[in-house]
């Protein structure tokens, strides 16, 4: 589904970013994880074509993504709060997400009523704008909105940043429910150790922009990471 091949970014001298070769197969749930600078959100940047890469190249269902923007209709992120419009409710983003993966608003409302226990009565119907919202209320809007449309490729950028232990506990919940029922393919970064190797079936290390660990998440991989993180 996604396959990297000799990806590099520098800005000026200095390489952010160095991966030689990694391919995640279509409905993989895949964890990047590393301390602050290892490149992760450089490499989702890359990925959405939000950056160009000073070498190489990422394809997206066989889709160059800094050369077409044909692998647009079927791939959906959330990084941070940037990719919401502040001065939409979160109905009026939520149709406007909706409008633009073919969907009327009916359409929207009926896709949004299984995650009323996610929003826990916080987000709909409230007339706030998503700017006055707390920081844990964007994210659940901006994840669910980076759902509408059923994508085939979802990538989160620390989606349990910021969320109450409930919330966690139901967001983790739904991404295992996105692959193992949806196939849908799923990227997800995180600091947190144990919510990335419950949710993710493989968990690739970065340090200092480079690959130095791909796992198959197992019953010791939680050591494991520990292990190396605290060395």
């Amino acid at each position: 589904m996604i396959q990297v091949t000799n990806i590099s970014k520098k800005y000026g001298q200095t390489t952010v970013l160095q991966l030689e070769n990694l391919e995640i197969p279509k409905g993989q749930s895949f964890g990047l994880v590393g301390n602050n600078g290892a490149g992760k959100t450089t490499f989702f940047n890359l990925l959405l074509d939000l950056i160009q890469p000073t070498t190489g190249a990422i394809t997206n269902n066989e889709i160059q993504v800094d050369k077409s923007e044909d692998w647009k209709p079927f791939t959906a992120a959330f990084i941070d709060e940037s990719f919401l419009i502040g001065y939409l409710t979160p109905e009026e983003y939520f149709y406007f997400i909706g409008e633009l993966r073919g969907m009327n608003k009916a359409d929207v409302d009926t896709f949004l009523e299984p995650f009323e226990e996610l929003f826990n009565g916080e987000i709909i119907g409230k007339r706030k704008y998503l700017r006055d919202l707390s920081k844990g209320n964007q994210k659940k809007a901006g994840i669910v909105a980076a759902l509408i449309g059923n994508p085939e490729v979802i990538i989160l950028d620390e989606p349990f940043a910021n969320l109450d232990p409930t919330t966690q506990i139901r967001l983790k919940k739904l991404l295992k429910s996105l692959t193992e029922e949806n196939k849908a393919t799923i990227l997800i970064s995180s600091h947190d150790l144990g919510h990335v190797t419950e949710v993710c079936e493989r968990i690739v290390v970065l340090e200092k922009g480079e690959l130095i660990k791909d796992i198959e998440t197992s019953e010791a991989t939680l050591k494991e990471l520990e292990g190396h993180f605290s060395v």
